[in-house]
């Protein structure tokens, strides 16, 4: 029997979520714009470090997710890990534009290596071990995990930030290696399942037989799943989606404390209310998508979001609802949607085609940044909000004109009425 119970998870369950407690950014997350700003970087900047990241994500996406198809998807979460962490420790000395541009680049790579090896890892271990059918849920629950962890560490946030800019840095990269023995404690999976190390024990997770995954094969792959429904409009549609949460996530502080007037020294608690109930949102992301139907979760979530957006140029007060709506909705999405591609994806070349819908994300990211940071500087972060929330949904209403994004999908099955 699969697993069902979150009171008695596998052990391959079980460092799945030690690992998403160490993936965490909360100790410095709910101070990171306000310690650029105070770096005497404009909101213009600080989205051109966005794009610097995304421009890199779209180069380093498909490369790096052929790695953990050709060497093995933990040593591609592993090298990730270590590049995180050596970005994160980078903020104790950075101090100019090239230096910060710097660290968002070894911040872009290290998610790069991470993005589709870690969740073709997690499918192929459960396809392996459990059921594919729980993928939705143990990701989820995985994400709820990261969420409380993240809450907690956001409550010292502000106290060492106070004390020190630097040393919620130091935490975070800290907190952020701790992941490296967990990584290496991790059983391989899918094809790379019975070459040599099925036990977890750290040693060689390589094919050693002919059946490699070559780079001419991966090209046709990639071409085949994303030029065609049902990943087509979904790829598109969903990274528009998590490009306008990514954008807008380096607006909350600035609302918060300069419009809102909400102390610097409140962020941490704020940041770990975000986290509270995205972790609780994220834990049922898996029932979620069996009571509304992945077609119906995608378009009500989104749609919500969008709307969201919008109204606080009117009321501003609505933007502490709507930082919550987001954070949560983001949670939730993400397993929604890798459950989706997973759905519609071979076990050989997985990781590869989730790292190009990755790369799909952080193309749509790459304008967004820059653009919504010109709109805070030359009018205000809440019109940028509203530029957002409005540009999603004229663009949502173009995609269901045009093609759904989401086919009907019998669940486990990767049938598509598209």
């Amino acid at each position: 029997m699969g697993y069902t119970n979150w009171t008695c998870p596998s052990p391959v369950v079980l460092k799945y979520y030690l690992f998403q407690a160490t993936m965490t950014f909360g100790f410095f997350w709910p101070v990171f714009t306000i310690f650029l700003l105070n770096r005497d970087l404009s909101y213009t900047q600080i989205g051109l470090l966005g794009s610097i990241s995304a421009g890199f994500l779209v180069v380093g996406e498909i490369p790096s997710g052929y790695v953990g198809d050709y060497i093995g998807r933990r040593r591609s979460l592993l090298l990730g890990n270590i590049l995180l962490a050596l970005s994160v420790l980078g903020f104790v000395v950075a101090q100019t534009f090239a230096a910060f541009a710097l660290l968002w680049i070894l911040w872009a790579l290290g998610i790069a290596f991470q993005s589709g090896s870690g969740d073709a890892w997690l499918y192929d271990a459960l396809k392996d071990r459990l059921r594919e059918e729980e993928y939705i849920r143990v990701r989820g629950r995985g994400g709820s995990v990261n969420q409380w962890v993240s809450a907690g560490t956001m409550l010292g946030a502000g106290f060492l930030y106070s004390a020190d800019p630097r040393l919620p840095f130091v935490a975070g990269g800290l907190l952020l290696l701790c992941g490296v023995p967990v990584l290496l404690s991790l059983p391989a999976s899918g094809r790379h399942a019975n070459d040599g190390d099925d036990d977890g024990d750290g040693s060689d997770d390589t094919d050693h037989s002919d059946d490699r995954f070559t780079i001419m094969e991966a090209i046709p792959v990639i071409r085949q799943k994303l030029s065609e429904p049902p990943l087509r409009s979904f790829v598109l549609y969903t990274a528009l989606f998590f490009a306008i949460i990514n954008a807008a996530d380096e607006f909350i502080q600035p609302i918060a404390t300069r419009r809102l007037s909400l102390p610097q020294s409140r962020l941490g608690p704020l940041y770990t209310a975000f986290s509270v109930v995205a972790a609780i949102a994220s834990y049922y992301a898996g029932a979620i998508e069996d009571y509304l139907s992945t077609r119906w979760a995608v378009l009500l979530i989104s749609a919500l979001v969008g709307i969201f957006f919008v109204i606080p140029i009117f009321f501003p007060l609505v933007a502490f609802p709507l930082f919550f709506v987001m954070k949560s909705a983001n949670t939730v999405m993400k397993p929604i949607a890798s459950g989706y591609v997973n759905e519609h994806t071979e076990s050989i070349g997985r990781a590869t085609v989730l790292s190009a819908v990755s790369m799909m994300y952080a193309l749509v990211r790459f304008p967004l940044k820059p653009l919504s940071g010109v709109v805070a500087d030359i009018r205000t972060p809440l019109v940028a909000l509203a530029v957002l929330g409005s540009l999603f949904l004229v663009c949502g209403i173009v995609f269901y004109t045009l093609e759904s994004p989401v086919g009907s999908v019998e669940k486990g099955t990767g049938v598509s009425s598209d």
